[in-house]
């Protein structure tokens, strides 16, 4: 189950602008969305979505640091089509 769940993590971080549900992230590692959400807060000590948020932020922080891209286009990078979700 460990190793799932590191890998439900892996999966997260290559989909940040498109991740799946919880329901399809533990269908992708073969556990159900309950215990992908229990062992992620176990292993890691932060839920799966404010893990994604997080990680998520630190990608538009490099982008807005790095780069000339609006605001607009960051957020979209990072996966929020909704600037106000941003």
């Amino acid at each position: 189950t460990i190793a799932r769940i590191h890998h439900a993590k892996q999966i997260i971080l290559s989909r940040l602008e498109n991740p799946p549900s919880l329901t399809e992230l533990g269908a992708l590692v073969g556990l159900s969305d309950r215990t992908v959400r229990r062992g992620f807060q176990e292993l890691f000590g932060i839920s799966v979505f404010n893990y994604l948020t997080e990680k998520r932020m630190e990608k538009a922080e490099q982008f807005l640091r790095g780069s000339h891209m609006t605001v607009t286009e960051v957020a979209n990078i990072v996966g929020y089509s909704h600037l106000g979700h941003f």
